[in-house]
């Protein structure tokens, strides 16, 4: 069972004990990312976790990883669209110091001229790798067709232009801004005692004053459409889908079900039918990316650019199936069982177990267990399926964006309605 505490200075913490590890998992997760910026700081969010790596006023960047890996534990980061996440996994017996590092991290970064300078070649480098992985770039650009000129439609990283042109005071504006109490959880898992742990976190996260704002996000409008993109490269990437649910929308857990089925995974539709009878791609996927107002429902695929037309088109077919056939009491039993294996297994991690603490606190004020997920998916019938397919895949939602040789135009929504759409 998890706990949920509140430090003195609003800090959120929620905590799951779990007595037969020999680790702890301890995240900071806040509630900023490439979401909250605009056009003039895009990339800030990014650089600021990076930079928050590079020393305090009491460690170098270099004692902030020695130290945790001296005792065999781990330190890293990520950012997302809406939120950002600094973690840390140690022994037990090592939880004073995993503590005090994240804390002074958190709280005494230097953001040095120095260290911006030096770090902004280090991610433009990560861009130029990025770029040169057309396979991950193409669900950026697909963002971008989809949701053009709002930022969930903009890379993470940001651009070339926008990272060149960040300074400190544009980040530690951003800092001062985004890392306040009410955007930050903390989130621990693992073997230690609940009311210790609250009362270390007390006394180095709690002393501090975080004011900050809390921005308010405004919703994407969806422009459906073709984006054709050229690159040198020996296949076709592409991206079909259709703006999806908000991640507390009812229907989010039969369209759980119906991803499984259509792309998730070897025995998923899609993959049986490309792949395997067809062989006409290696990697074939389908995944929803849900937001606080709103989500992408993607269908990804790499063929070659004779096969393009054939694989579009037996995607269309497969999702028009969904739609007007629906699924098989069978599949979905499959798919259930597949998805609770999934959950049940994770939280045998403590790493698992933390993220899910914060990332649901985080986003929906309260935390979703994994039992709470499996309840609601077994709820889920072949009709609640069939439903959420009707809802979101109509051939005027549609949107496809290819990256690689250039290929032949075609009209998506007619291409739908052929398919049976």
């Amino acid at each position: 069972m998890y706990q949920k505490n509140i430090l003195d200075n609003g800090i959120r913490v929620v905590s799951e004990e779990v007595p037969f590890a020999n680790s702890i998992a301890l995240g900071v997760w806040v509630r900023t990312g490439s979401r909250n910026e605009d056009e003039t700081n895009q990339g800030v969010s990014h650089f600021l976790e990076h930079l928050l790596f590079k020393g305090t006023t009491r460690r170098t960047a270099r004692q902030i990883a020695e130290e945790l890996e001296a005792v065999g534990g781990i330190i890293n980061a990520f950012t997302t669209k809406e939120y950002t996440c600094f973690y840390t996994r140690v022994l037990a017996e090592h939880l004073d110091l995993a503590i005090d590092v994240l804390s002074d991290m958190l709280f005494n970064s230097l953001l040095a001229v120095e260290d911006i300078e030096k770090e902004k070649k280090v991610i433009l480098e990560e861009i130029k790798m990025y770029e040169d992985s057309p396979d991950e770039l193409v669900h950026d650009l697909f963002a971008q067709t989809i949701w053009p000129g709002h930022p969930l439609g903009r890379a993470i990283l940001g651009t070339y232009e926008t990272v060149t042109n960040l300074n400190r005071d544009i980040i530690y504006r951003y800092y001062q801004e985004q890392y306040n109490s009410a955007n930050i959880v903390l989130a621990a898992a693992g073997k230690f005692n609940t009311a210790e742990l609250v009362a270390k976190l007390q006394a180095t996260f709690g002393l501090k004053t975080c004011p900050g704002k809390q921005g308010e996000y405004l919703p994407p409008k969806s422009r459906p459409r073709v984006s054709i993109n050229i690159k040198d490269t020996e296949q076709v990437q592409i991206c079909l889908g259709v703006p999806g649910l908000p991640q507390d929308d009812a229907a989010i857990y039969a369209l759980q079900a119906l991803n499984n089925i259509l792309g998730g995974g070897l025995s998923s539709r899609l993959f049986q039918i490309i792949r395997e009878e067809q062989a006409l791609a290696y990697s074939v996927y389908s995944y929803h990316a849900g937001f606080s107002d709103s989500g992408l429902f993607t269908v990804y695929a790499g063929t070659s650019p004779d096969n393009y037309l054939q694989v579009i088109a037996l995607i269309l077919e497969e999702i028009a199936s969904l739609k007007n056939k629906g699924v098989t009491a069978q599949e979905l039993k499959r798919t259930k069982d597949q998805i609770r294996g999934n959950l049940l297994l994770a939280q045998e991690n403590v790493n698992h177990r933390m993220s899910r603490l914060g990332k649901t606190e985080l986003t929906f004020g309260r935390v979703i267990t994994a039992e709470e997920v499996i309840e609601r998916l077994n709820e889920v019938t072949e009709d609640d399926v069939q439903a959420i397919a009707r809802r979101i895949f109509q051939p005027e939602y549609l949107s496809l964006t290819t990256l690689g040789p250039e290929v032949e135009p075609l009209d998506l929504a007619e291409c739908a309605r052929r398919a049976g759409i």
